[in-house]
């Protein structure tokens, strides 16, 4: 597996004539190792906000916005449902 300062270690630069950068070439590993650790930053910011609004209610998850997963599983089956029918 690719480490994030490998994946930046691995660029390559487009020059223009006068010899400055213009653009960066990246394999397709290091491009997604790249995208991988921006979605992994994304992620772990979103639930520290989810956290920090679970807390400041209390610990009780509707009040923070959360929504019940039992309730969305039966909706998401639902859904399903219906689409395979109409297939």
């Amino acid at each position: 597996m690719m480490t994030i300062i490998d994946a930046l270690k691995s660029a390559q630069y487009v020059v223009d004539q006068g010899g400055h950068k213009t653009a960066v070439l990246l394999d397709i590993r290091a491009w997604q190792t790249l995208i991988d650790w921006i979605e992994n930053i994304a992620d772990a910011k979103i639930a520290a906000q989810a956290l920090t609004e679970l807390e400041a209610t209390g610990g009780r998850p509707h009040q923070a916005g959360w929504l019940d997963w039992d309730q969305i599983r039966e909706e998401w089956d639902v859904e399903e449902a219906v689409e395979a029918v109409s297939l």
